[in-house]
């Protein structure tokens, strides 16, 4: 009985967490800092490197960071959309992340400049600091300097009606 019932345990319990496992979102990449204050982080602004962008940039007002590069080709897909956001009174932050300053001005001048600030990355310190793991990325953050949200990939519209819109206005109410 032994010889036949520990395989069989051993057989049930793989195709448990199979089940399990395919019933998991392969896009959503969970975020230790949800829940948690805005990881400190002090780098320069991208038009002004004597400014500095920090993480008491992102408190008072309910905020959207986005991790960017010029070289990033899903960037440019949603590039568009920042723009958008912004134009309706979204405040936007902009990461600039491994990227060269000149690169980054000439794409945010040809797609627009979404941003409030941008702060200028270029070794990748604060992307560590936020778990980076490729660009674009977004979080939202509320006025206190709380992360609520993280969207890795681009962004798209079924996300912005569906998850991040809401949550901002439901932020922007608090």
């Amino acid at each position: 009985m032994l010889r036949y019932g520990i395989p069989l345990i051993v057989f049930i319990m793989l195709i448990g967490l199979f089940w399990v496992g395919l019933g998991l979102n392969p896009r959503e990449l969970p975020s230790p800092l949800v829940g948690r204050e805005a990881p400190k982080f002090n780098i320069p602004e991208l038009y002004d490197p004597q400014r500095r962008v920090s993480e008491a940039d992102l408190k008072g007002e309910v905020t959207v960071l986005n991790v960017f590069a010029s070289w990033c080709v899903s960037c440019r897909r949603e590039h568009g959309l920042l723009v958008q956001m912004s134009k309706q009174g979204i405040r936007l932050i902009g990461l600039n992340y491994k990227d060269e300053a000149d690169d980054a001005k000439e794409y945010l001048r040809r797609g627009g400049n979404p941003y409030l600030l941008t702060g200028f990355d270029q070794r990748g310190d604060a992307g560590i600091e936020w778990g980076v793991y490729g660009t674009p990325e977004t979080f939202i953050i509320d006025r206190q300097g709380v992360v609520r949200y993280k969207h890795t990939g681009p962004l798209y519209p079924g996300i912005l009606t569906e998850t991040i819109y809401p949550l901002l206005a439901e932020l922007n109410q608090e």
